[in-house]
């Protein structure tokens, strides 16, 4: 039935009027809605719209936490938490809407895909999206299919024998795991049972604490963006297509990963790519759930979940899915219950085999047609070209590639997002000489004849080798073969790579596998995997390292700025020493150290806390702390030196 004037009237109150439901001004372009709403926000009134979100939200992230303590870690998860735990609602509001609009926030929310499909939803309600955000319904795509681009690009030979060379499920996903989340895809040509060649595509996902090669400024935004058939993944999968040169009417079968995985779903909805090729079969493994249908009703789709992945089913478990003859859906326990461990491809391959045979199986009976030799292999880097890379300019660098007992690994390693502080201690120059190696040209600088100790923490929270936290103790020693007294004051004036002076390592931790392998087996450096947990971004700084016992705590008095903080770091590898320089990028503060404090919480001797009690550092306050809450950092590779 029609309204009348009144009960119209009525509703526009009750939609307008911030007591009432208040749609946030901009969300309605129109009228008095607009008027009211904006004249509420300069009251200072928060509408309910908007204080339902950050409810919800606070509730969401309060579950999750209870399931997956773990994340309580995250950079992002704290600085989330921090906006929602505001004393009332209009300063969690507004806290929320800060933190949506701080562009250095956005790399940190980056890292918070369990949420990412409840964050964008509750940004429109706070109305802080950007105007030119794509899909706005006003505002458009931010980026064209011009934008997208695809390149033929070489796998390294190490690659190419860990390649299947056979068509398979598992080797299909052995293959993704190859490429490393860095921004490749793979098309293969594969000459089925029936002599019938038929083509595979597979796309990763994107690795929690790596960095994104097309580098979106607004990262919400943009996983938002991937579950529209338009997505820049989306876009930039047609050209490495179309450049291999697949037949018209070719079948072809879409297997990824995470993201990957969604958007291969995508290009499965795209009517005119169904029409150009017969998408046959579409799995996605530890992907979000997919509302969409393919173009083409004969597709088989199969969704392969660990139930203890957050990433798949963010908006809740249990639902009963729609009984469908090409549908697939499958989900185990894996053994892996944190994140993100839990959404790894490795894990995923591991559960296949071992604790899900009957899924493998399943699936490869499906894939059937896909069934025999490879015959082709191609890979192709998928470019966003709307974006510079990740870190631009100062992380685009030529790289090359070392071997390690984990695997290839990229040189230089780049850090995209990390927080330091570096504690420098006064120490006694005989105790120092005695933790060094015992060779007669290794001194330690004794500036006003003391020697000093630097004590390095780090939170690496996006970079090559995947996110990890450090702890570095080092001294600081004279040139290797003509130490003069002045070296270390002139070498502040020079460019790293032409000083003389540097830090010797005596002892280092990191919390990942990956990072103790390249420290030990590239820089030469004493490291250990020891867990910890940093936080490094504001006044009040804490690093805890329980299993070796050390303790950093306490509030950055008034700081200078000063400059870049480059690094020359000495190690050992057999008789010989590795010299490695560290650049870095960030807007370093001097600050004197008075609000800090040491702890050591073991009697261990060895290696670290029994070096820093032989310092004289356990309860100690460093002489200053010099601190970098946000910066981008590059490691090359170490050179040996024949000393």
């Amino acid at each position: 039935s029609r309204l009348s004037p009144a009960a119209r009237a009525a509703l526009l109150r009750a939609l307008t009027d911030r007591w009432g439901l208040g749609v946030p001004p901009g969300r309605d372009a129109r009228g008095l809605a607009r008027m009211l709403g904006a004249g509420a926000r300069t009251l200072g009134a928060e509408n309910l719209a908007a204080r339902a979100a950050v409810t919800a939200l606070r509730l969401r992230t309060a579950a999750l936490l209870t399931g997956h303590p773990e994340l309580a870690r995250e950079p992002g998860v704290r600085r989330l938490r921090r906006a929602l735990t505001a004393h009332r609602d209009r300063d969690a509001v507004r806290a929320l809407r800060g933190l949506f609009r701080d562009p250095d926030a956005q790399r940190s929310l980056a890292g918070l895909t369990a949420l990412m499909t409840e964050l964008p939803p509750v940004r429109a309600l706070l109305d802080a999206e950007p105007e030119d955000r794509a899909g706005d319904p006003e505002g458009g795509p931010a980026s064209g299919p011009g934008d997208a681009a695809a390149e033929a690009t070489a796998l390294t030979d190490q690659e190419r024998q860990t390649i299947a060379t056979e068509g398979s499920f598992l080797g299909f996903l052995r293959n993704i795991e190859t490429l490393s989340c860095a921004g490749r895809v793979l098309v293969q040509n594969v000459r089925g049972p029936d002599g019938v060649v038929r083509y595979v595509v597979q796309a990763p996902g994107t690795a929690p604490g790596r960095p994104r090669d097309d580098s979106p400024p607004d990262v919400l935004g943009a996983w938002q963006e991937q579950f529209t058939p338009g997505s820049p993944y989306t876009r930039a999968l047609l050209p490495a297509v179309e450049d291999h040169g697949i037949p018209r009417g070719a079948d072809l079968a879409l297997i990824g990963h995470g993201e990957g995985g969604t958007a291969l779903l995508n290009l499965a909805q795209d009517p005119e790519f169904c029409a150009t090729y017969r998408v046959t079969h579409v799995i996605a493994v530890g992907s979000p759930p997919h509302r969409g249908k393919p173009a083409d009703a004969r597709t088989w789709v199969a969704r392969v979940t660990d139930e203890h992945d957050i990433v798949p089913a963010p908006e809740g478990r249990g639902r009963a899915s729609e009984a469908h003859p090409n549908r697939y859906e499958a989900e185990f326990a894996g053994t892996a219950r944190e994140f993100p461990r839990s959404h790894t491809l490795r894990g995923y391959l591991e559960h296949l085999r071992t604790t899900a045979p009957a899924v493998r199986d399943d699936i490869d009976r499906a894939l059937a047609p896909y069934q025999g030799p490879v015959v082709r292999t191609q890979a192709y880097r998928l470019k966003n070209r709307a974006h510079p890379p990740d870190g631009h300019p100062f992380l685009t660098l030529p790289t090359t590639s070392l071997t390690t007992t984990r695997g290839p690994v990229a040189l230089p390693v780049r850090y995209h997002d990390s927080s330091s502080a570096h504690l420098c201690f006064p120490a006694d120059a005989e105790a120092v000489r005695a933790l060094l190696p015992h060779v007669a040209w290794m001194r330690p600088s004794t500036p006003a004849r003391r020697a000093i100790a630097v004590l390095s923490l780090y939170e690496h929270r996006s970079s090559t080798i995947g996110p990890y936290t450090e702890i570095v103790l080092s001294v600081l020693v004279d040139d290797l073969w003509r130490p003069r007294p002045l070296d270390l004051a002139t070498d502040l004036l020079r460019r790293a790579d032409l000083r003389r002076t540097g830090r010797y390592v005596l002892s280092l931790a990191v919390t990942s596998e990956e990072a103790q392998v390249v420290a030990r087996e590239i820089w030469g450096l004493p490291a250990l995997r020891a867990p910890a947990e940093a936080d490094l971004m504001g006044r009040h700084i804490r690093f805890s390292a329980p299993d070796i016992g050390v303790t950093v705590e306490g509030r950055l008095g008034p700081g200078v700025r000063c400059p870049e903080a480059d690094w020359v770091l000495y190690g050992r590898r057999g008789e010989s020493t590795v010299r490695t320089l560290v650049r870095t990028s960030g807007r370093p503060r001097l600050h004197l150290g008075t609000g800090l404090r040491l702890r050591l919480d073991t009697s261990a001797a060895e290696p670290m806390s029994g070096q820093l009690r032989k310092l004289g550092a356990d309860g100690a306050r460093p002489l200053f702390v010099l601190s970098c809450p946000q910066s981008m950092v590059h490691r090359g590779a170490g050179t040996v030196l024949p000393r």
